[in-house]
């Protein structure tokens, strides 16, 4: 997907669905670290957030408790739009979501005392720009062999082909450059059942792991071919692989 496709993508579910996949039935080995409860761990009551690519909100609202004010911006005004109905649900008065492009921050230099940022891009110096002395970023980001075997069944998907570790290695070069000390990297991939088809298609549909899904005529062949391949008395198996960055200002 290039960046126009990935735009149209995101806007249309954010529309439809923000980031909330809370009616997936899906189960999964117990992950080591979770973003969101590592930005909680370092969190003071006094804090300003920014999160980056916050989708619908779900994330941030789930952690307003932590921080003074909670802000997420998102390039996506569908993203946003939703963001901004599920904060007046919740009634939550210190969280706020703006529409901004990652590459340009408009927030003073030094404002907030943490950023964290969850599958999407960023841009390290902007995030070195607005985080003050002594501040913390923390990136969650999808490994490239993440839904490996579904990938290789397709013949496509997000990042198939790339070397693994690549964007890791990208990310750590950036935010060194942009004078980021006590980097840390935390990985892990673990498997992931889906109770049904219905499960596996919602998420295909929802996410670019498999770019543009249902518009090629053997797509719904190649995944049944995928599902009876990969049944289990827990579910139909593929995994999920991530790595979060920690990194001091």
């Amino acid at each position: 997907m290039n960046q126009i496709d990935y735009e149209a993508f995101y806007n249309e579910v954010g529309a439809s669905n923000g980031w909330d996949f809370s009616r997936l039935k899906c189960i999964s080995e117990e992950a080591k670290w979770d973003l969101y409860q590592e930005v909680v761990k370092l969190s003071r009551k006094s804090d300003l957030l920014l999160d980056i690519g916050t989708g619908g909100g779900e994330a941030i609202l789930s952690i307003a408790d932590c921080a003074l004010l909670l802000v997420g911006i998102d390039l996506s005004t569908s993203m946003v739009n939703t963001a901004m109905k599920n904060i007046t649900i919740a009634e939550r008065s210190n969280v706020r979501v703006l529409p901004m492009n990652a590459d340009k921050l408009d927030f003073p230099d030094r404002f907030f005392q943490i950023v964290s940022c969850r599958h999407s891009a960023f841009h390290a110096q902007e995030v070195a720009r607005v985080l003050e002395h002594g501040g913390t970023f923390l990136t969650q980001q999808v490994s490239e062999n993440d839904k490996l075997n579904l990938k290789q069944t397709f013949g496509r998907g997000q990042a198939y082909g790339e070397k693994p570790g690549s964007l890791k290695e990208k990310y750590i070069a950036e935010l060194t450059e942009a004078g980021f000390t006590k980097i840390e990297v935390m990985e892990w991939n673990v498997a992931e059942f889906y109770e049904t088809a219905e499960d596996l298609i919602f998420l295909l549909k929802h996410t670019p792991i498999i770019p543009n899904f249902g518009q090629q005529p053997e797509d719904f062949g190649r995944l049944e071919a995928f599902i009876q391949d990969n049944k289990s008395e827990r579910g139909i198996k593929t995994n999920a692989e991530r790595f979060i960055i920690k990194a001091q200002r």
